[in-house]
């Protein structure tokens, strides 16, 4: 939650938000190896509670759940927004060859299908290259951050000649300047690019 409140203060201080937290999600996905019904259910479910206390609008922060995200939008019938959706545009609007670091390596092949998925629907060539950073997302979880940072920008490093480089998660957001030192391509962050998308979305 504190990368998305961060993005906020800065870019939409004004905007109301509620946060709902099933901090269970990401690990019951680990465990199974899959997205299950039972799951894409639990999205709904937070996604229609959220409309019924009166939100404008959705931003799902976790990367490794688009299509039960998806699901839950159409059940919500308020703008929904997936928590790469807006960086991806972004993307794919600096150019073909761009770079994808995950810390969590089940989001990984979803945010790729997402990621060319667009591409696909725009007519336009990708060349995706993507990094699996391991044990970054458990320093950071044990108050490492410093370390977490570290890891992330030495594995971004290997993507220095993309257009564009882009962090998976919303967890990974801090280390933003930390990459942008290792690469001369524009780095993109969820927090960010969902808040622009969020505010422009709701006029």
């Amino acid at each position: 939650m504190p990368p998305i409140d961060e993005a906020f203060d800065r870019l939409w201080p004004e905007a109301q938000r509620m946060h709902l937290l099933d901090d269970t999600l990401s690990r019951d996905r680990q465990r199974d190896g899959e997205l299950t019904p039972a799951m894409t259910q639990r999205f709904v479910d937070l996604a229609t509670y959220a409309r019924r206390t009166g939100a404008d609008a959705i931003l799902f922060t976790c990367s490794a759940f688009g299509p039960a995200i998806e699901v839950a939008g159409k059940a919500a019938g308020i703008p929904t927004l997936k928590p790469n959706e807006a960086m991806f545009v972004q993307a794919l609007d600096s150019g073909s060859k761009v770079g994808l670091v995950v810390t969590f390596e089940p989001s990984l092949e979803s945010l790729a299908g997402e990621l060319r998925a667009m591409a696909n629907e725009r007519g336009a060539p990708i060349e995706l290259r993507t990094v699996y950073v391991p044990e970054a997302m458990q320093d950071l979880a044990e108050g490492r951050a410093g370390e977490h940072h570290r890891k992330i920008a030495h594995a971004a490093a290997a993507l220095a000649d993309c257009e564009a480089v882009m962090l998976g998660q919303f967890s990974m957001a801090a280390a933003q300047a930390e990459v942008q030192a290792r690469v001369r391509c524009p780095v993109l962050t969820t927090p960010s690019c969902a808040v622009h998308a969020l505010r422009q979305a709701l006029g």
